[in-house]
């Protein structure tokens, strides 16, 4: 199988990656002070679960086969060690020697469509905990119960490992990371950036390095 996945059409696009909430919300919403969102930073959860909890496989029955991880052919110019990120698609490619790749299926969230272009890996979490963003805290009684922080494990949302990316230095707000449902893999859903099967997401986290390429390529939203 031939994967014609190059740098084309490549945008660097605007670091912003969510619309967060309107002055009105903010003023309506307990959770502002005024000014802005206030967390509670005293009630921050772990960056990551100090518990490296058990990932349990997901049954790949629930799992198209073109979205499960498989080695193909690369015809594109990236250096090895590069990832390629093309949420249109819904696929993720970690660029191997010898015009190789392994490629996986992956979910996107409306987020995943915002931002395109070349990022770094500028960090890495295991188990990391999850803040949820201000629009969602105002809109979202669930993400509310979180506002300053759901901790990492099986049930937070950004599944076992989280890969952030960092555009010139700066957060991009676009993350790679887990999930703990693996229908969702394939899939655009309402929120959320890349989302991987714990598993898949596990295995890349300890194949690429702080400050490895990623390629994220432009598309359409939800």
């Amino acid at each position: 199988m031939s994967v014609a996945v190059s740098r084309r059409e490549l945008l660097l696009g605007s670091l912003s990656l969510l619309a967060l909430a309107t002055p009105a919300l903010a003023q309506s919403n307990p959770l502002y002070d005024g000014d802005g969102f206030a967390r509670d930073l005293s009630l921050l959860p772990p960056a990551e679960s100090p518990i490296d909890f058990e990932i349990i496989p997901a049954n790949l029955k629930k799992v198209p086969a073109s979205f499960r991880k498989q080695l193909v052919d690369y015809s594109g110019m990236e250096w090895p060690g590069t990832i390629i990120v093309d949420p249109q698609n819904r696929h993720l490619y970690h660029v191997l020697e010898n015009q190789q790749a392994i490629r996986y299926g992956v979910g996107v969230g409306r987020a995943g469509f915002a931002w395109s272009g070349e990022a770094k890996i500028g960090m890495k979490r295991r188990w990391p905990r999850w803040l949820p963003p201000e629009e969602m805290v105002v809109r979202d009684e669930k993400a509310a119960k979180w506002a300053n922080g759901m901790p990492g494990g099986p049930d937070n949302p950004l599944g076992a490992r989280a890969l952030y990316l960092y555009a010139n230095g700066v957060d991009t707000l676009y993350r790679i990371h887990g999930t703990n449902d693996p229908s969702s893999i394939g899939k655009a859903m309402s929120s959320g950036c890349i989302r991987m099967l714990n598993q898949d997401i596990a295995e890349l986290y300890l194949r690429v390095p702080v400050g490895s390429k990623v390629v994220v390529l432009p598309a359409q939203g939800v």
